[in-house]
């Protein structure tokens, strides 16, 4: 019996029982397995692939929706990966434009590599921003911060979701409720009791990553950063917009360097919605 061909195999919707096929693609690329960051994408999301006849996957992505369920207002789109032994086949184009043709009009994000940028904009993708990956042993500052940080409690639940509506400009309730299960740490930044920035620490790998990371200014962001840093032990690593060069700066003299540089990209708006002012970091570049 022959083997069908790339383009005959049909595109399905992911479930979490696919988690170990999507790391076995994450490590066949060379990237992380990130279990624990699949684990959240395909239960928040809706991930997408194709099955390889010889076993495993040919392909995989994640989508990720905000707003309201029957309307999404963005679609964040990441983890696109291409077995190595189907690459340079079109299989990344193929899938990519089942996404595209399949979400209609929902506005659209990515993060992008270098080498998926070109792919990106073919199908009409348009650079809005850059965001740098840095990583690093966090050395803290001599001086206390003047923000008040502490630990997240279950009564902040309903302000922080109001919060991070606000600044990431679409509801993503369904992501941050999961992040008390998904993170190690979460932890709000306050000001006369008024929550005004959080930020969460999860496992990856060998890492900590610290996102989302929503503050009212700069300061509140080192505050944030800081206190998550005090109760770990791990390197940590984070995606900063690029426009927010000062904490860059900061936490390059802590100790964290430069990794790499992702394009973010969107279809259907000329930019993405919110306040980028007070939104430092994503939870991850997957999710947008």
């Amino acid at each position: 019996m022959s083997t069908p061909s790339l383009a005959a195999l049909p595109v399905r919707r992911l479930t979490p029982r696919d988690l170990t096929a999507c790391a076995d693609l994450s490590e066949n690329r060379g990237w992380p397995r990130e279990e624990h960051k699949w684990g959240l994408l395909l239960t928040a999301g809706t991930g997408y692939g194709i099955d390889d006849p010889a076993g495993g996957l040919v392909t995989a992505c994640v989508v990720t929706e905000y707003g309201p369920r029957e309307r999404p207002e963005l679609s964040a789109i990441g983890m696109v990966l291409v077995a190595e032994r189907h690459s340079r086949q079109g299989v990344g184009r193929r899938l990519m434009r089942h996404l595209v043709e399949g979400l209609g009009t929902t506005p659209l994000t990515l993060h992008a590599t270098v080498h998926g940028r070109p792919l990106y904009e073919e199908l009409g993708f348009k650079v809005t921003g850059r965001a740098e990956m840095v990583r690093g042993v966090f050395t803290a500052d001599r001086l206390e911060p003047e923000v008040f940080t502490r630990p997240a409690t279950a009564e902040d639940l309903a302000t922080v979701l109001q919060l991070d509506e606000e600044i990431f400009g679409a509801d993503r309730t369904h992501m941050i409720t999961r992040l008390p299960a998904f993170s190690d740490q979460l932890r709000v930044a306050e000001d006369n009791g008024r929550i005004i920035g959080y930020a969460a620490a999860w496992p990856n790998m060998t890492d900590h990553v610290i996102g989302p990371l929503i503050a009212r200014d700069t300061e509140t962001a080192k505050a944030l950063v800081s206190s998550l840093a005090a109760h770990t032990d791990r390197p940590l690593r984070t995606d900063v917009d690029v426009r927010h060069e000062e904490l860059l700066a900061w936490l390059k003299e802590r100790g964290l360097a430069s990794v790499a540089f992702n394009a973010v990209m969107t279809y259907g708006i000329l930019e993405l919605p919110g306040d980028w002012t007070r939104r430092f970091a994503p939870l991850t570049v997957a999710a947008g």
